[in-house]
């Protein structure tokens, strides 16, 4: 195809094969398929997985550019039957669309790309489930600022997992992976009162960034009152209060909001952060509300990881939270 399958994007450099003809209870890899050299009828799929290995944007050094691959490398690692939930995943039709073109340097280039992937995306089956690997947490501004592109109408809130507010100053880092939040906040895309950002912990945000959350009437809650509270309790409460106020929720998953010690090879890894387990329940119960209509899963370098332990933990969060879309 020329246009493969729309423009802004690539083939994954690397294609799992499927050798077997199961339909259930497949490997992970068996399961996902990859676009073909012919346009796919999407009304087949349920799910349409992106890839954007993009990590220049980074304030921190950061290799999370390799992130994207490297998930598709663990998808072996796994199966589609979730044993705790009775659920095989492979009811469902997924298909990876490979990856958002890069530019060597020009990282406004590539943000643009990022947007305009999330407009075809929803110009060409609205009716799938976007999830995106990235690259660092810049690219979460551009996917949302494309699913407004692609609808106008809609009130999008943000379903924020982090350990940072991601509120740095534009006019400091520009449109890095310190300033989604903000960015999506300045451009008029998304309402501060429409933003919960959950797992906030310890000495990682300056109380300026504080301020203003408070000033635009963030929603935030930190790891402690968190695991005070139940993680499954903060995250149903917070889906019941955006549920009253925007059509969509937009979960992005920053993969530092885990423990240093659950994962190593986040490019802002802190002590104090959330168990992998709870972060899987976080998802999952997020997965299940009909409004959350897309996520990303981001801020993950490969090359820091310790035995794959932290790419697993990323695909354990796209699983955990297909669970849930599947229970809905």
């Amino acid at each position: 195809m020329k246009n493969y399958p729309y423009p802004m994007l690539d083939r994954p450099s690397m294609v799992w094969s499927k050798q077997t003809d199961k339909r259930s209870d497949l490997k992970v890899h068996e399961w996902i398929e990859t676009v073909g050299e012919s346009v796919p009828d999407w009304q087949d799929y349920d799910v349409t997985i992106l890839g954007v290995p993009l990590s220049k944007s980074s304030i921190s050094t950061s290799a999370a550019s390799d992130n994207p691959e490297a998930m598709r490398q663990a998808w072996k690692s796994f199966g589609t039957y979730n044993l705790d939930e009775d659920i095989d995943l492979a009811k469902l039709k997924a298909i990876d669309l490979g990856n958002v073109k890069q530019h060597a340097t020009d990282i406004t280039y590539t943000h643009n790309q990022i947007e305009q992937a999330m407009v075809a995306m929803r110009n060409h089956h609205p009716h799938t489930l976007p999830i995106t690997m990235g690259g660092d947490h810049s690219i979460t501004a551009m996917l949302v600022k494309g699913w407004k592109q692609a609808h106008l109408d809609e009130t999008v809130g943000i379903l924020q997992l982090d350990t940072h507010f991601d509120l740095r100053d534009l006019n400091v880092f520009g449109p890095a992976n310190g300033t989604p939040i903000r960015n999506l906040i300045e451009s008029g895309i998304v309402e501060g009162k429409n933003v919960h950002n959950i797992g906030l912990h310890g000495f990682f945000n300056a109380k300026e960034l504080k301020d203003y959350a408070d000033e635009h009437k963030i929603n935030y809650t930190t790891m402690n009152q968190a695991r005070k509270k139940g993680i499954a309790h903060v995250i149903t409460q917070a889906l019941e209060q955006l549920d009253g106020k925007v059509d969509t929720v937009y979960l992005t998953v920053d993969m530092d909001v885990l423990d240093i010690a659950h994962n190593p090879a986040a490019p802002a890894a802190t002590p104090g952060g959330m168990y992998t387990e709870e972060l899987f329940d976080a998802v999952q119960i997020a997965g299940e509300h009909t409004k959350v209509k897309a996520i990303d899963i981001v801020c993950l370098d490969p090359r820091k990881d310790l035995g794959g332990m932290s790419v697993k933990s990323a695909v354990h969060v796209m699983l955990s939270f297909l669970t849930g879309y599947c229970m809905r």
